[in-house]
C-alpha cells in the first residue's frame, strides 16, 4: 500500500522538452503476505517512510525521445528509513520504412528501438557522507520482465527470485526491436498494426560481501562495499546473452492506451527467471 503526497513542477522548453521537478513523501507498505512468501519478501515487510520528438507517443512512426529519471531518498534532511539515488533512462526511436515508388510516410511500415537502464546507489541515511548503507528494500529495487517491457517473460520474472517471489535488482538493462506492418485492407493510416518484435535484459542485485546472499534484509555496508558491489553489477550486465525472446502479434493504438495481443518464444533463459511462451496481453503507454 502507498500513501503520501507530492509537489511536481512541470515546465516545457522552447525545444518543446518537457522537464519535471518533484518532491514527495511516502509512506510504503509491504502487507498481507501469502502463506507461501519467501523469506526474503517477508524480510522487507512492514511500514516503510520515504524529450519526446516522435510524431505518436502510441505507435510511433518517426522520431525519437529521451527520459531520464532521478531519484534521491532519505539523503541529508530528505529523513525516512531508506536512503538511496536511483536513476533510470529510457531511449526510444522510430523511422518509417519507404517502398519503391512511395514516400515513406505512405506505406505504414516503420521499424523502432528502445534501450532502458537503471541504477540504485545505496547511500547512509542524513548527512553521514561515507557512513553505512542499508542494502536497498523491495519496494524501491527495479522489476523487468512482462508485456510492456521485455516481452515473453512473466511479470517481473527476469532478475533475483527468492522461491516463486520475484524480489527486484538494483542495475538493469534492457533493449528491444520492432518492426510495424499494415495489414492487408486497413491500409497504412489504421492504429491496427502487424509487430514483429525481438528484444531481451538483464537485472541484477548488488552483492553484500560477507553474506551468503543477494541484498534484502542484510547488514549495512560500508561506501567501498557499495562502490565495488555497483561496479560488479554493472560488469555482471555484460556477463553471457541476456534472457532474450522474439516474438509476433497485433498492436492497437488507442488514444488512452496501446494495446497488444503477442506471441511470444523465449530464447534465452537464466536459471531462477520466469519466461511466458505464448500468448501475452498488454496494455500500458509505455512500452520497450
Amino acid at each position: 500500500m502507498f500513501n503520501g503526497g507530492k509537489l511536481k513542477l512541470d515546465w516545457l522548453s522552447e525545444a518543446s522538452n518537457l522537464h519535471s521537478l518533484a518532491f514527495s513523501g511516502a509512506w510504503r507498505q509491504l502487507t498481507g503476505l501469502a502463506g507461501s512468501a519467501s523469506p526474503t519478501v517477508r524480510g522487507d515487510a512492514g511500514d516503510t517512510f520515504k524529450h519526446d520528438r516522435r510524431d505518436s507517443p502510441m505507435l510511433p512512426q518517426n522520431g525519437y525521445c529521451v527520459r531520464a529519471v532521478n531519484e534521491l531518498a532519505g539523503w541529508g534532511p530528505l529523513g525516512g528509513d531508506v536512503s538511496f539515488a536511483k536513476s533510470e533512462i529510457d531511449l526510444a526511436g522510430a523511422l518509417p520504412i519507404p517502398l519503391p515508388g512511395t514516400a515513406a510516410r505512405q506505406t505504414g511500415i516503420s521499424v523502432g528501438a528502445g534501450f532502458r537502464m537503471g541504477v540504485l546507489y545505496p547511500l547512509a541515511s542524513g548527512f553521514g557522507f561515507g557512513g553505512p548503507a542499508q542494502p536497498s528494500r523491495i519496494n524501491d529495487r527495479f522489476q523487468l520482465g512482462g508485456p510492456t517491457d521485455v516481452r515473453g517473460f512473466k511479470l517481473g520474472g527476469l532478475g533475483p527470485h527468492d522461491g516463486i517471489d520475484a524480489v527486484g535488482g538494483d542495475v538493469f538493462a534492457a533493449g528491444g526491436v520492432n518492426v510495424l506492418l499494415p495489414l492487408p485492407r486497413a491500409g497504412p493510416t489504421s492504429p491496427l498494426r502487424l509487430q514483429l518484435f525481438a528484444n531481451g535484459g538483464r537485472l541484477v542485485a548488488l552483492k553484500n560481501k560477507g553474506k551468503a546472499k543477494e541484498t534484502g534484509g542484510g547488514r549495512a555496508m560500508d561506501s567501498r562495499t557499495v562502490m565495488n558491489g555497483v561496479s560488479s553489477a554493472l560488469a555482471e550486465l555484460g556477463n553471457g546473452l541476456p534472457s532474450t525472446a522474439v516474438g509476433i502479434g497485433l498492436v492497437y493504438a488507442h488514444p488512452v492506451a496501446r494495446f497488444e495481443l503477442n506471441f511470444s518464444l523465449p530464447l534465452v533463459l537464466r536459471r531462477g527467471e520466469e519466461a511466458r511462451k505464448g500468448l501475452q496481453v498488454g496494455v500500458g503507454i509505455s512500452f520497450l
